[in-house]
């Protein structure tokens, strides 16, 4: 499911950053009573009402400026508006109505995007009467404050009624949806070439080709594999254009939110980097199934431990991730290339594995048989049953007589025998502890 977008956007020091990090519910956004402070866009996971969101921050946006550091803001807020589904326009009220908000609100009616206007620092109900002069900007305004909270429930109510309806997709159960994650020059688009035997992605050794993630499907045996092939994630120092390249990371998450089973390619040449374990961190967070590829395999000095010691070295560099399958390739030689689809498949298989609520709750008997349960000061923590209340990824509820008596290590202990008992190779599982007492239970 594609998460909606929602950028904020307005002149320099009205208070998007104070805004953003209320929503998100932590401290992200640098604020500071100084124009500019928010260079780049940044972009966070919110909730209101069950729905989820994507929020972005963005810069200040002066269109008429000619400061170069207002340029480049502009630049990325343009972008944060391109992908939106709803804009936040928000504007000073305690400084009230500047031609630069004239200009940002000629600008977004352009767009031709759902738009609300928020009048912020309002700080009391009796300031709330004076923003009816911001009618001539075009948008209804609604008065917050975001340092009070005032009324940011009811613009979060308007915010959630505008998203899309196509956001909520409906997925089909015989296609895979497979977002394929990387620095660019990995060789993304060539491999999708390669598993589809066309050339129907450009496939360029310039970094950056691939700047929309790009929908391919293949259909063998009734299944329907559907390729998301993303712009590439490059380090910071080799950025050229900030702007797109935030641009593009951001594309590479939803991709990753589209999608059921992710596979992170790596050059063998340049080993895991830091855009790497961020990547593949999003994507264990939010469930997916993860296939790591090593490409270029052809290029590098090997041995007979060579193989070995790169699975090694990955399991070191993401110790989260022990359960990821990993596989070394050559795209240009076609080498094991062949084994993608059925690794594919068997993840898939994994990740929609289901656990009959009997043989879960006698291997979760055996499992405190050989391991007992832990202790804290004097009392003891108490495993009632176990159900597997999703798959895609399994997800196993634990009823508990105190959640602060699970240590993590011992929910370590737990996926480790889930994982010898049962094949979840490829996907993550996940347990959600509720407390009950014994007659509850």
């Amino acid at each position: 499911m594609s998460k909606p977008v929602v950028a904020i956007v307005g002149r320099p020091n009205v208070g998007k950053s104070t805004f953003f990090n209320k929503v998100v519910g932590r401290r992200i956004s640098i604020e500071q009573d100084e124009p500019g402070v928010t260079r780049d866009r940044v972009y966070a996971e919110a909730q209101w009402l069950n729905r989820k969101f994507t929020l972005i921050d963005t810069g200040g946006l002066d269109p008429s400026s000619e400061d170069v550091l207002l340029s480049q803001m502009r630049q990325q807020t343009k972008l944060a508006i391109e992908m939106a589904d709803v804009i936040i326009f928000m504007i000073d009220g305690k400084e009230g109505l500047t031609h630069t908000d004239n200009e940002i609100a000629q600008l977004l009616r352009q767009a031709k995007k759902p738009v609300i206007l928020v009048v912020n620092k309002i700080d009391t109900f009796d300031e709330s009467r004076d923003v009816y002069d911001y009618y001539e900007l075009g948008f209804r305004p609604i008065p917050i404050s975001s340092v009070n909270s005032l009324n940011l429930g009811d613009l979060l109510d308007e915010v959630v009624e505008l998203f899309p309806a196509h956001t909520q997709e409906y997925r089909d159960e015989n296609v895979i949806s497979v977002a394929i994650v990387g620095r660019p020059n990995v060789g993304k688009s060539s491999l999708v070439n390669k598993l589809l035997g066309e050339n129907r992605v450009i496939v360029s050794n310039i970094p950056g080709t691939t700047r929309e993630a790009i929908d391919t499907e293949l259909t063998l045996h009734g299944t329907t594999y559907r390729f998301i092939d993303t712009a590439g994630i490059r380090r910071k120092r080799a950025v050229v254009d900030q702007s797109i390249e935030r641009y593009s990371v951001l594309r590479s998450f939803h991709a990753v939110d589209r999608s059921d089973i992710v596979i992170l390619m790596v050059d063998a040449s340049e080993g895991y980097t830091e855009q790497d374990k961020k990547i593949i961190g999003y994507a264990h967070e939010a469930g997916k199934g993860i296939l790591v590829l090593v490409n270029k395999w052809d290029l590098i000095e090997k041995d007979n431990k060579t193989y070995r010691q790169w699975k090694e070295k990955f399991h070191q560099e993401f110790p989260f991730l022990k359960y990821a399958v990993v596989e070394m390739i050559s795209v240009l030689e076609n080498s094991r290339v062949s084994k993608i689809i059925p690794m594919l498949d068997m993840i898939n298989q994994n990740r929609a594995r289901r656990i009959p609520t009997g043989r879960l709750n006698d291997l979760l008997h055996e499992i405190i048989l050989m391991h007992s349960l832990p202790q804290d000061k004097g009392r003891s923590l108490k495993i009632y049953y176990a159900t597997q209340s999703e798959t895609k990824p399994p997800t196993f509820v634990l009823f508990i007589n105190d959640e602060s008596l699970m240590h993590f290590s011992y929910l370590r202990y737990l996926e480790n025998r889930f994982r010898e008992a049962y094949d979840f190779t490829g996907t993550p599982i996940v347990f959600v502890l509720k407390e009950k007492t014994r007659e509850q239970a």
